[in-house]
């Protein structure tokens, strides 16, 4: 399962990921992952992908959300606030992260409030809270 929200007053996409994802329904998340990166075009988008509950996906799967990654990069997003629990997860989205060059631009957090401050407000504000 998944959930797309767009906050356009912060320009910032909010995701969810949950659990398995398979083949077919992460070609749907990405186009509408990809819709929402358009319809903010022109700004620094931030990125708030809550993977907390997300399981480690096959090949393809991963290979979709690199090519995602990639594409946000290209279309104008400048920071990504990631939250994740388990670590066989937190490996596969590194190796995905890096291989998309997303792993320059994203931070590891927590909770939502911390990963939100970061994208609104940057280093100095959530260094202060």
């Amino acid at each position: 399962m998944y959930r797309i929200d767009i906050d356009k007053q912060h320009c910032i996409i909010e995701l969810v990921l949950d659990g398995f994802i398979r083949p077919e329904e992460m070609t749907r998340f990405v186009e509408e992952l990809r819709a929402a990166t358009l319809s903010l075009a022109g700004r620094d988008i931030g990125i708030k992908a809550d993977m907390r509950t997300f399981r480690p996906s096959a090949p393809p799967v991963a290979e979709m959300l690199r090519d995602v990654q990639q594409f946000g990069i290209q279309n104008g997003v400048k920071r990504v606030a990631e939250m994740v629990e388990s670590q066989m997860a937190a490996l596969q989205l590194n190796r995905v992260a890096r291989e998309s060059g997303t792993d320059k631009i994203l931070r590891r957090f927590t909770d939502d409030q911390s990963a939100r401050r970061w994208l609104i407000h940057g280093e100095e504000e959530a260094l202060s809270a």
